[in-house]
C-alpha cells in the first residue's frame, strides 16, 4: 500500500552536507532510460539547485506578497528577478549601493535575472532596433534608454544575480519568417559580444547563460544552436517560446531542440508554463522554467489542485469549511478553508493574494519535486504514464480546469519507491 511522503520532504532538494562545488559546476545526477528527462544540480555562488526546477517569477526583487521566509517554506530554490524593471526602478547602481538584489531582499539561495530585453521588444512603437542593440522609451515615464550586449550584462553585475541572460531579440509568435530569421542573426552576433566582454564585466562567480531563438521554425532554431553552443557561457536557454504560439507547437519545438542541447550544461526554457508544460519540458530533458502563471492566477482566484484548477470566486465555495486541498501540506491548506479564502479575495483582503500564492507555488514546488524524485529513483516513465493523462486533461491548452480534490492529490504526493 502505497503512503504519502512527509511534505517536507517532497520539498527536499538532498542538498544538505554537499562539499560546495565551483559555480557553473553542473552536474547530471539520473537521465531516464530511453529518454531526454534527466535530474541534475548547478552550483551557484549562493549554493546549489537540484533540478528540475521550477522559479517562481520576482519582477520587482520581490514575489508578491511573500518574503524569503516563504519562499524557503514552498520549497523555492532560486527566484527571477527583471533587471528591465529592476535596472531602472529603484535602478542598478542603488541597489548594488544596498549591497546587490540578496541582501535588499534578505535572499540567501540564488538568483536569476533576464536581460530585460524581451520588455523591450514588447514596447511596440516605443523602440527602435539596431544590429548594436535597442534605443527605446520606457512604459513608465517615457524617458529614452539605451539597451546593449554589454549594458544589460552591467545591469546584471551590478544587481549581483548568480545567473545572468544575454541580450537577444525576442519576436512575436505571428512574426514574419523574415523577422524569425533577422532576429536570429542578431541575436548570434549580440551572444558573441556578451561572449567575448562577459569576464570584464562580470562580477567574479555569476554564471552567464545564451538564448536560442528561431520560434517553431526546428531548422531554424538548430542552426542558432550550433551558433552558440561553443561559445563559453554556462547554460543555454530557449527563449522566444509562449508567446503566443499554438501549444502542441511550443512542445514540439523543446521535443526536438531539447535533447540536442548540450549535455554538460543547463537547459531552460523562458517563460513556461502550466502543469501540462512543465512535464513536456522535462520529458524533452529540460532542466530549468520559470512562469508568472502560480502567482498570478493565485492573484486571480484561481487555485491550482492535481484534480484542476479551483475558482475560488465561485459562490459554491461561500460555505465549503474545507481546504483548498486536503492532501496538500502547504500553510495555507493547513490553516484556512475554502469559504475563508473566497471571503478575503471578495473584500480585495491582501491577505488573500499572500495564502492563495503560497498555496500555488507550493503546489507548483510538488509538481517538480516529484517528478525530480522520480527520476532520481529510475521512475519517471512510470510517473509520467501514471499522471500525463491527468495533467494533461486538466491543464492542457482549452481544459475547462475545474474538478474535485480527491485521491489523485495522495497519489502524486507518494514518496517514488527505488526501481
Amino acid at each position: 500500500m502505497t503512503t504519502r511522503a512527509d511534505p517536507r520532504l517532497d520539498l527536499s532538494c538532498e542538498t544538505s552536507g554537499l562539499q560546495p562545488r565551483p559555480p557553473g559546476t553542473f552536474e547530471v545526477l539520473a537521465q531516464a532510460p530511453g529518454s531526454p528527462a534527466r535530474a541534475g544540480r548547478l552550483w551557484t555562488a549562493h549554493g546549489p539547485i537540484d533540478t528540475p526546477c521550477f522559479m517562481p517569477v520576482g519582477t520587482y526583487g520581490a514575489v508578491k506578497g511573500l518574503d524569503a521566509d516563504d519562499l524557503r517554506e514552498v520549497g523555492a530554490q532560486i527566484i527571477l528577478g527583471n533587471s528591465y524593471h529592476l535596472g531602472h526602478r529603484p535602478g542598478a547602481a542603488r541597489v548594488a549601493a544596498l549591497g546587490g538584489l540578496h541582501r535588499m531582499m534578505a535572499w540567501d539561495r540564488p538568483i536569476l535575472t533576464d536581460s530585460g530585453g524581451f520588455q523591450v521588444f514588447s514596447l511596440r512603437g516605443l523602440q527602435k532596433i539596431d544590429d548594436a542593440g535597442v534605443s527605446y522609451q520606457t512604459h513608465f515615464d517615457g524617458s529614452r534608454h539605451r539597451m546593449t550586449p554589454e549594458s544589460v550584462l552591467a545591469t546584471q553585475a551590478a544587481l549581483g544575480s548568480d545567473i545572468c541572460m544575454i541580450l537577444d531579440h525576442c519576436p512575436p509568435a505571428d512574426a514574419e519568417p523574415a523577422l524569425i530569421r533577422a532576429a536570429v542573426d542578431r541575436s548570434t552576433r549580440w551572444a558573441e559580444e556578451a561572449a567575448r566582454r562577459r569576464g570584464e564585466i562580470l562580477q567574479p562567480g555569476q554564471l552567464c547563460f545564451g538564448i536560442v531563438q528561431g520560434g517553431t521554425n526546428v531548422a531554424l532554431r538548430r542552426e542558432h544552436l550550433k551558433a552558440l553552443a561553443d561559445l563559453p557561457f554556462e547554460g543555454l536557454a530557449l527563449g522566444g517560446l509562449s508567446v503566443g504560439e499554438p501549444i502542441p507547437e511550443m512542445h514540439a519545438t523543446m521535443a526536438a531542440i531539447g535533447p540536442e542541447m548540450p549535455q554538460d550544461r543547463p537547459r531552460y526554457v523562458m517563460g513556461i508554463g502550466t502543469p501540462h508544460d512543465l512535464l513536456a519540458a522535462v520529458s524533452s530533458g529540460i532542466d530549468m522554467f520559470d512562469c508568472v502563471m502560480p502567482t498570478r492566477h493565485a492573484r486571480n482566484g484561481q487555485l491550482f489542485t492535481f484534480s484542476g484548477r479551483l475558482n475560488i470566486r465561485q459562490a459554491r465555495f461561500r460555505d465549503d469549511d474545507a481546504p483548498i486541498d486536503a492532501a496538500c501540506g502547504c500553510r495555507c491548506c493547513a490553516r484556512y478553508s475554502r469559504a475563508y479564502l473566497r471571503h478575503l479575495h471578495e473584500q480585495n483582503e491582501p491577505l488573500y493574494g499572500r495564502l492563495a500564492t503560497i498555496h500555488n507555488l507550493y503546489f507548483y514546488q510538488q509538481w517538480v519535486g516529484a517528478l525530480r524524485r522520480a527520476l532520481r529513483f529510475g521512475r519517471f516513465e512510470a510517473l509520467r504514464s501514471e499522471f500525463s493523462s491527468i495533467i494533461s486533461t486538466v491543464y492542457a491548452e482549452g481544459a475547462a480546469g475545474e474538478g474535485t480534490v480527491d485521491g489523485v492529490a495522495d497519489a502524486a504526493l507518494a514518496a517514488p519507491e527505488p526501481a
